[in-house]
């Protein structure tokens, strides 16, 4: 997958301030994803892994993707997003803000729209801010809105 934008360094992501960066490709959430969520976590709420009473007792008869395992995904989403060619290591700095806007229906297909809101120097790197958006195909009303901090230290 290609990313739509390219740069050599973190700080030139600088330039996209205020702009959007892209769009990810989208990935299909099924079932196997959300049970492997729930063992690694813990997090075993029949609304996500009982096919049977989500049949019978959830508005569209289907389970619900884990709001977190949403979250999760943006590292792996941003990566068709954005690509700095000469980079360190990139750390998860935290999130100012997450809201889990709309359920995801198992068997939907998600995808991230991405843009930089800030870019802070820091030693050895770049701290950035990005709002995300977390899209359903097919409806409105996004899965989640975030705004994430990433540290990537220069090579």
């Amino acid at each position: 997958m290609t990313a739509a934008v390219v740069v050599e360094r973190g700080a030139d992501l600088a330039a996209y301030v205020g702009q959007p960066l892209g769009v990810s490709g989208w990935v299909t959430l099924d079932q196997a994803k959300i049970d492997a969520f729930a063992d690694l976590t813990g997090d075993d709420h029949w609304i996500h892994i009982d096919v049977e009473r989500a049949g019978q007792e959830m508005p569209e008869g289907k389970t619900i993707v884990h709001g977190f395992l949403v979250l999760a995904l943006i590292p792996f989403l941003q990566r068709s997003v954005f690509t700095i060619r000469q980079r360190g290591k990139g750390l998860n700095y935290g999130c100012n803000r997450v809201r889990f806007v709309s359920p995801v229906p198992v068997g939907s297909r998600v995808r991230l729209r991405q843009s930089v809101k800030e870019c802070v120097a820091v030693e050895g790197g770049t701290r950035f801010t990005f709002d995300c958006t977390v899209e359903i195909d097919g409806q409105e009303r996004p899965a989640l809105v975030a705004e994430t901090l990433v540290q990537i230290f220069d090579r």
